[in-house]
């Protein structure tokens, strides 16, 4: 278990003009040595060794009618690489084809499950979390909660 310091709450009703909603989002350089550990796998698995990482990890804290609309993270903070953890709540995350709409796929997020953008996934898709009522996979209604998700970035090249 880790605790998480809040430095940031926007709700939905303020927050129209950004791409995420109804969340708090916080970002860490030091942890404890279990969190650590789990980190250093996620480091291990998503960047090349010697990459270099973005320093703090960031932490975003996502409500149960929060939800984060389509967008591509700005190549100035980071680099090719984005590896979440994501925790608390199953969620479906939606890539579309920037400039193609007929070209996406929803990928099912479970709790605990780690996942990885990388180079034409990162540059060339957008991504989101669904919002709860439009959370379905194969299907099937895909119950979202809140979600809390620990993101590792590489620096941009």
């Amino acid at each position: 278990m880790f605790e998480v310091k809040v430095t940031l709450f926007v709700p939905c009703s303020l927050s129209h003009i950004q791409a995420i909603h109804g969340y708090r989002e916080t970002e860490r350089l030091s942890w404890g040595a279990a969190c650590e550990e789990v980190l250093n796998r996620v480091r291990s698995a998503a960047f090349p060794e010697g990459s270099p990482l973005l320093g703090p990890v960031h932490i975003l804290d996502l409500d149960k009618t929060g939800y984060i609309k389509p967008h591509i993270d700005s190549v100035k903070f980071c680099g090719s690489t984005i590896a979440g953890l994501s925790l608390l709540s199953d969620s479906i995350m939606r890539l579309v084809k920037e400039g193609a709409a007929d070209e996406w796929l929803d990928l099912l997020l479970p709790r605990h499950s780690l996942y990885i953008l990388r180079d034409e996934a990162r540059y060339n898709f957008t991504h989101e979390i669904l919002k709860d009522e439009e959370s379905v996979f194969n299907g099937k209604k895909v119950p979202r909660l809140r979600r809390i998700s620990v993101i590792c970035r590489n620096l941009p090249s």
